[in-house]
């Protein structure tokens, strides 16, 4: 048990083959599906798993202009951490059903009440996707590599951390 490294290079082989396999189920998910905050130029792409009650997600978001500033387009999904059927799960579904998506999930996101509203939506979907996914908390950052990130990571940070990947890649 456990992940395969190869000694030599110190990769892990094991790692390698999952993050083809997350950025393969992703890369299925239409765009129109997610909340995407992106800039004009766009130099790097993370796909966000958010909760809106989650404290670092909303620390995330209250940032999403300084991402942007850095060329990061922030792609939402869903993931009410408390499940189906809860305060979480209604407010990710009522965003979802907002005429203005962006603007729901910024006043969601600010503990704004949202008016409980229903549609056909991909917020049990994209649940479900994140367990697919191995994602258990939020925020939870899938990068462009197919890695996948557990918490709040800051603008610079990320910008940096993005670029080292951008560069070391083939």
């Amino acid at each position: 048990e456990g992940d395969l490294l190869n000694t030599q290079t110190r990769e892990n082989l094991t790692e390698t083959i999952r993050s083809a396999a997350r950025l393969k189920l992703l890369n299925a998910v239409d765009p129109k599906n997610m909340i995407i905050f992106a800039p004009e130029h766009v130099k790097h792409t993370v796909t966000v798993f958010t909760d809106v009650d989650c404290a670092f997600c909303r620390k995330l978001h209250s940032e999403i202009a300084d991402y942007n500033k850095y060329g990061i387009a922030i792609r939402y999904l869903a993931f009410p951490r408390s499940g189906v059927n809860t305060e979480s799960y209604y407010k990710a579904v009522s965003v979802w059903c907002s005429a203005d998506r962006k603007a729901a999930l910024t006043r969601a996101k600010l503990g704004e009440r949202m008016k409980r509203t229903t549609c056909d939506n991909p917020v049990r979907q994209e649940m479900d996707l994140a367990d697919r996914l191995g994602v258990n908390a939020t925020p939870t950052l899938i990068l462009e590599d197919g890695s996948l990130i557990s918490g709040y990571i800051p603008p610079d940070r990320m910008s940096k951390m993005l670029d080292r990947l951008a560069s070391a890649s083939p």
